[in-house]
């Protein structure tokens, strides 16, 4: 179910110099560019439930504690087309209002823009969870909706 709404709402990316990350309510998404033709031998990825280390051809990329725990054993990695590392983190706290501000402590934080929007999708995944026959896809959150309720009067328009 969450893959169809996943789809449907797309996603909200926090931009990097090395390329970007994105989360829903159960997982972190890394998509790190590395340069064409990497064969799978010259990365080297340590993922623990409160660190991440990427480094490709000797060189680091990404290094440091994770911003909140993950479950250790259910992260994985990827080499796409030679040139896209993809690494999935499951996130140890799959609440819905547990939205990073941050990849990892004091690093690639989302500007506030960003993670207002990364909270907003969060919150309509999870709205999407509660009532699986309604189709959030199209709603748009406003005002506060940390404390109040969303305001869904936009659907169906």
């Amino acid at each position: 179910m969450s893959v169809n709404f996943d789809e449907r709402s797309g996603t909200v990316p926090c931009k990097t110099p090395w390329g970007e990350w994105y989360q829903t309510m159960e997982e972190v998404h890394i998509d790190v560019r590395v340069p064409p033709g990497t064969s799978a031998k010259e990365i080297k990825c340590t993922l623990s439930s409160k660190y991440l280390a990427l480094s490709v051809k000797g060189t680091e990329i990404l290094k440091g504690k994770l911003y909140d725990s993950t479950v250790s054993d259910e992260g994985t990695w990827t080499l796409e087309d030679k040139k896209l590392v993809c690494i999935v983190l499951m996130k140890s706290n799959r609440e819905a209002g547990n939205c990073w501000s941050s990849l990892l402590d004091g690093q690639y934080n989302a500007d506030p823009l960003v993670h207002d929007e990364m909270q907003k999708k969060l919150t309509l995944e999870r709205f999407q969870r509660e009532n699986p026959g309604f189709d959030f896809s199209g709603a748009d959150i406003s005002g506060n909706y940390g404390g109040g309720g969303p305001d869904f009067s936009n659907l169906g328009k």
